[in-house]
């Protein structure tokens, strides 16, 4: 079994020595830094399954290390325990606030900073296989789900262009077209549902891969309001609700993600909110520029979802199906969710049954202090 490795982030030579030393004595793979910008950058390098900071330190202190690695995609989710002098209730909720996993104050026994350090490698090993089991949940959705959803446009495709060729001389003109237009309509489809699957295989892989993250911090979208509404509008056109779309743009120059995700994000959520809403409802979508963020809404006055269904979004799962027919494979909406915060951003859904729903992406505008450091 591959040994668990910790990072020590401790100004003091003697105090940050022992406990590499008692950490290596119990069979931890260990590594130090002597202040708080070695530290964000060991902690990218070496990839810790923990962390133990001291909080005061000179140049960067462990709350302002906490920030930047918590705003990291690559760091985010390691476990990171303070190990202090500070004592102040004010300062225990400051760290804990920050997303501290647990707090250790001077002096400490030995057994009890082992036994704070086992406690949260366990609860993260809980977690990860958490993370395992809803991805075999998702490959068994798959096998279950993708094969029909692939027959079902290829047989389209299939019966459409064995009657042209076999009935070409025959046939007139305005069927010619029809069916045509049949083949195309599946054929679209089946695109869509390809790229969806690979988009999705990709976003995964990247969530799970530090070097293919770090990839994506130079990536940059250039005039970001001009994609949305370019995909806005092209979606409310093949949807045939271009009267019902309410368009609100004023967005920042640029957007940390690439146009293909940005788009991609856009394209899913309209797609959505014209699928899930009738016909002469509108559907509104603004972008604005918040702070440091850039702010997409999507609203619309369909169906709406339920707090359970918001909480169950991931892929493969369509909502109400025995309801309410419609194709695909459920892929959109987690799609979305995962590129949102692949970037560092996020999508948030609230919505309420026979009123509607709004999704909130939120995205960085430019490299965070995480990746700029």
């Amino acid at each position: 079994m591959t040994a668990k490795k910790i990072l020590v982030i401790e100004d003091v030579h003697y105090l940050r020595n022992d406990v590499l030393e008692m950490l290596r004595f119990e069979g931890y793979e260990v590594e130090g830094a002597e202040n708080g910008l070695v530290g964000v950058e060991a902690a990218r390098n070496f990839n810790p399954d923990l962390i133990i900071c001291d909080i005061m330190m000179p140049g960067l202190n462990g709350f302002e290390v906490l920030k930047v690695l918590r705003g990291d995609p690559r760091t985010r989710t390691i476990p990171f325990i303070f190990l202090t002098a500070k004592t102040d209730r004010i300062d225990m909720r400051q760290g804990m606030g920050l997303g501290a996993d647990d707090y250790i104050t001077k002096p400490f026994y030995s057994n009890e900073l082992l036994d704070t350090i086992s406690a949260r490698l366990q609860a993260r090993q809980y977690y990860q296989e958490q993370a395992e089991q809803r991805t075999q949940s998702i490959i068994e959705k798959i096998s279950m789900a993708l094969p029909h959803e692939l027959r079902t446009p290829l047989n389209t495709i299939m019966g459409f262009s064995d009657i042209l060729m076999l009935e070409a001389f025959n046939i007139k003109p305005d069927q010619v077209v029809e069916w045509a237009q049949h083949i195309n309509n599946a054929a679209m489809r089946l695109y869509r549902l390809i790229e969806n699957y690979l988009t999705y295989v990709r976003i995964e892989s990247t969530l799970r891969d530090p070097h293919l993250r770090d990839q994506l911090y130079d990536r940059e979208t250039y005039q970001p309001g001009s994609i949305v509404e370019y995909m806005t509008n092209n979606r409310a056109k093949l949807a045939d609700r271009e009267a019902d779309l309410r368009l609100d743009v004023t967005a920042p120059s640029t957007a940390r993600i690439s146009e293909d995700d940005l788009g991609r994000i856009i394209d899913s959520l309209v797609d959505n909110a014209f699928k899930f809403s009738e016909k002469g409802k509108p559907v509104e979508v603004k972008a604005r520029e918040n702070g440091d963020r850039l702010t997409i809404t999507i609203a619309d006055q369909g169906r709406g979802m339920s707090a359970s269904d918001i909480a169950s979004v991931g892929a493969y799962m369509q909502f109400d199906r025995m309801i309410y027919e419609q194709q695909g494979t459920g892929l959109g909406l987690i799609i979305a969710k995962r590129l949102a915060e692949l970037y560092g951003g996020s999508l948030e859904i609230t919505s309420e049954k026979g009123v509607g729903t709004t999704m909130t992406v939120t995205l960085l505008i430019k490299p965070d202090d995480g990746a700029s450091a």
